[in-house]
C-alpha cells in the first residue's frame, strides 16, 4: 500500500469547508467548555469546534488533532457534524437498546442542583432528597452522580499557607530535592509526638478463612513516646531516636546523633517545619558551634513538603495502627526494630514536581477559592 505524504494530508485539510461561528454559537460552545456540569464528551467536542474555528475557520484537522492530542478521524467527524447540523451535530447519535427514560435536560437539572444548590435545612443532598426534588428514583440519582463523579456526602479539608516567604521556601526545599548540593547530605527531619502504647481490652481474634482479624474497640493506654526521624533524601536511610518528649534539648540531642552518624567531610542540610523547638535559642547556639549544619524551614501549614511525613505514614500504617504494646519500653523496641528493618532495604521517595509546578498549582487553588460563591 502506498503511503500518503504528510504534506498531502495537510493540503487536503486546508481545502476543507471553513468553519465559521456566529457570536451566539461561540458563546454556547465556550460555556460548555467552562461549565463544570457539562458532560466531558460534549466539552471535548466544543473544544474541537472552537479549535477548528481559529484562523478564519481553516485550521487543518491534523493541526487540531495534534493540539488536543486526539485522533484526526475524531476531529474530522465532529467538524463535519457541526458543519452539517451546527450545535445539534455535537450530540450523540441514538444507540441500539432500550430507550432512555431520562432526558438530557433532566440529567443537567440533577447536576446543576447538586453543584449549585443545597436542600432546605441541610448542608448537602442525599439520593432520596434529590430524588424527591426532581421527581426521579434514588437509583437514577445515584447513576447520574456516579457518571459525573459527584459525591455530595464527601468533604475534604485543605489549608493554604499564609507564610509571607511561601514561594522562596518552596524553591529552597524543592531545590534540595531535585538538585542537592555537592559534598552534602540532605535530611528531612521531624518529630512524631505522642505515640501511644495501647493494648486492647480483650484478646485479638486472629484472621481465619472467611473472616478478618477482629479486635475490641476500647483499649488501655500505657503511656506515650516521641520519635525523632531524619530521612536521607538520597538513600532513604532513616536516623531515629525515641524520647519522652520533644523539647529543644531533645532536638539538640537528636542533632548530635545525626552529627555522629554522618561522615565528617559532608555538609548537612536539614529540612524541618516551624516548631518552636527548632528555633529555640539553645538550638541556635548549638548550630553556631556546628557550622556544617544548615536548617531549611518549610512554609507554615505545608507538612506535605517534608518527605519524612511520607515515611511516618508508612510507619503508622504498617506498624502502629494494628500494634499492641503493653508498655512504652515495648513500643520503643518496636519503633527501633521498624527503623532497622526499613534501613535494611531503604529506598528514597521520588520527588517529581518542580517548584514552578507546585507554585502554579497553589495559585490555581487560590483562584478557585477567590472565585468560589461559598
Amino acid at each position: 500500500m502506498a503511503l500518503i505524504p504528510r504534506c498531502a494530508v495537510v493540503m487536503a485539510d486546508s481545502r476543507l469547508q471553513p468553519l465559521v461561528l456566529t457570536p451566539d454559537e461561540r458563546r454556547v460552545l465556550e460555556n460548555w467548555v467552562r461549565r463544570r456540569s457539562t458532560a466531558q464528551g460534549l466539552a471535548l467536542r466544543a473544544r474541537i469546534v472552537l479549535a477548528c474555528a481559529q484562523g478564519e475557520g481553516k485550521t487543518p484537522n491534523v493541526a487540531v488533532a495534534a493540539r488536543l492530542h486526539l485522533d484526526r478521524g475524531t476531529v474530522r467527524r465532529w467538524r463535519a457534524g457541526f458543519l452539517r447540523d451546527r450545535l445539534d451535530g455535537l450530540s450523540d447519535e441514538p444507540r441500539p437498546g432500550v430507550p432512555r427514560r431520562i432526558s438530557d435536560a433532566q440529567v443537567e437539572d440533577i447536576v446543576v442542583k447538586t453543584l449549585e444548590e443545597v436542600p432546605d435545612g441541610a448542608t448537602h443532598w442525599s439520593r432520596r432528597g434529590m430524588a424527591a426534588a426532581v421527581g426521579l428514583s434514588p437509583s437514577t440519582i445515584g447513576r447520574v452522580w456516579n457518571a459525573f463523579g459527584l459525591k455530595p456526602h464527601v468533604v475534604e479539608d485543605f489549608k493554604v499557607s499564609t507564610d509571607p516567604q511561601l514561594i522562596d521556601k518552596i524553591r529552597d526545599v524543592v531545590g534540595l530535592y531535585l538538585a542537592p548540593p555537592a559534598n552534602a547530605a540532605v535530611f528531612c527531619v521531624d518529630e512524631k509526638p505522642q505515640i501511644q502504647a495501647l493494648t486492647r481490652s480483650a484478646p485479638i481474634l486472629p484472621m481465619i478463612p472467611g473472616a478478618p482479624e477482629r479486635r475490641s474497640h476500647d483499649y488501655h493506654r500505657h503511656g506515650t513516646v516521641d520519635l525523632f526521624a531524619a530521612l536521607n533524601t538520597a538513600t532513604g536511610h532513616v536516623i531515629g531516636k525515641v524520647t519522652a518528649r520533644h523539647a529543644a534539648a531533645d532536638f539538640i540531642a537528636f542533632l548530635a546523633e545525626i552529627d555522629h552518624q554522618v561522615n565528617d567531610d559532608l555538609a548537612i542540610h536539614l529540612i524541618c517545619d516551624n516548631l518552636s523547638a527548632h528555633k529555640a535559642a539553645p538550638v541556635h547556639t548549638w548550630l553556631l558551634a556546628h557550622p556544617r549544619f544548615v536548617l531549611h524551614f518549610t512554609p507554615t501549614y505545608s507538612s506535605w513538603l517534608n518527605q519524612v511525613e511520607r515515611w511516618f505514614a508508612e510507619l503508622q500504617r504498617r506498624r502502629l495502627d494494628r500494634g499492641c504494646f503493653c508498655s512504652t519500653d515495648e513500643l520503643t523496641c518496636a519503633l527501633e526494630e521498624w527503623i532497622a528493618t526499613w534501613n535494611t532495604n531503604a529506598k528514597p521517595f521520588k520527588w517529581t514536581k518542580n517548584a514552578d509546578q507546585i507554585i502554579n498549582t497553589i495559585g490555581h487553588y487560590c483562584r478557585r477559592i477567590s472565585n468560589s460563591a461559598h
